[in-house]
């Protein structure tokens, strides 16, 4: 008979080895995870002193970060920003995440909506369905940046100056770095925003533009010298940009107000001294009489409504004569934008 007290015994090794492994890692993962957390709580608070001492006022409260084992998660509640120039921005939550095995590419959710401040023109409160923008990239000169807005409302508090719009379906913003071949340049961005299904506020210029209806905007842009867009400048971020000799090129876009359409591009847009826009932008433009008579219409807004009947009247003598697409030119010069001879409103103030 076989002796069994003498038979070799086998390693338990195998059995246990792939356990082992499984918490080494685990255990090498989690160091990570504290070292990525730690790194973000202090570059979270570098960013905020190094904005301070460019003139911003930066306060958040109970700010922390989770998510262990896959995920940095980072909350602050109370957060404001608001730039030199008077402009800010106010949120109740704040939650930026990120892949902790990809720490280069962040969304942020601010859950309950946000506040702006427009200097010298009041608070609007924002609010919608979703608002969260991403950024990735963040070891590159130029990240990239989509905001997006999903059914916002915006409403401005008391004593404030309206807000143009007073809901939409969406709002989109895209920034990236603007490639040339194969390569980025160093200086510029490829800019495009997205309103879409856009109703004005009581009579104000955007209801009448849309003639009660709707306003859909799709605009794409080249900014050149990016790098001169200064947010600490007290005059505004494209104060120093427009000093510089910054311009918007190739501008490109779509417009729709109601039963209203139109094509636009203009090659080059910049800002004079007053920060307003100054340029033309050439539209291929398919019963545009209804629009601009709308914009006449309205009864509130800065809208030169003498200027914009005068040039309703034209463009309607001019859309009845020839119902295609009728080329017009929008001129932007001396504060105004003018269709014509007429001119229409103030030209849009970058700063």
């Amino acid at each position: 008979m076989t002796d069994r007290s003498s038979a070799p015994r086998h390693s338990r090794w195998g059995l246990y080895a792939p356990f082992v492994i499984v918490l080494g890692l685990l255990a090498a993962w989690t160091v990570w995870w504290f070292i990525l957390a730690h790194q973000v709580e202090g570059r979270l608070e570098q960013q905020a002193e190094r904005l301070r001492r460019q003139g911003w006022d930066v306060r958040y409260a109970d700010a922390s970060v989770t998510g262990w084992p896959f995920r940095a998660r980072v909350a602050a509640r109370h957060v404001s920003l608001a730039a030199p120039s008077g402009h800010a921005v106010a949120l109740p939550e704040l939650v930026a995440e990120a892949n902790a095995y990809q720490p280069t590419k962040w969304v942020l959710v601010a859950p309950d909506g946000l506040t702006l401040d427009r200097a010298g023109k009041g608070k609007v409160a924002v609010r919608g369905d979703a608002v969260r923008m991403s950024v990735s990239g963040l070891d590159h000169r130029w990240p990239d940046l989509a905001l997006e807005l999903v059914n916002p409302v915006f409403t401005a508090h008391p004593d404030s100056e309206p807000f143009p719009v007073a809901r939409a379906a969406r709002f989109e913003f895209y920034a990236r770095p603007h490639v040339v071949g194969d390569q980025a340049t160093t200086d510029d961005l490829d800019v495009m925003a997205r309103l879409l299904d856009a109703r004005g506020r009581p009579d104000g210029a955007v209801e009448g533009f849309a003639q009660q209806g709707q306003l859909t905007v799709e605009i794409e842009a080249v900014i050149g010298k990016a790098s001169t867009l200064s947010g600490g400048d007290p005059a505004g971020v494209f104060a120093a940009w427009t000093r510089s000799g910054g311009t918007f090129r190739n501008v490109r876009g779509e417009l729709k107000a109601g039963d209203s359409e139109a094509t636009l591009s203009s090659d080059l847009l910049r800002a004079d001294a007053d920060g307003r826009l100054v340029g033309s932008v050439d539209f291929q433009a398919r019963r545009p009489g209804p629009a601009i008579a709308g914009l006449a219409g309205s009864q509130a807004g800065p809208v030169d409504q003498a200027g914009a009947a005068g040039a309703a009247a034209t463009t309607g003598a001019a859309s009845a004569a020839s119902p295609d697409d009728l080329p017009l030119t929008l001129v932007f010069r001396d504060g105004r934008a003018w269709l014509g001879p007429f001119p229409i409103a103030p030209a849009p103030k970058l700063f």
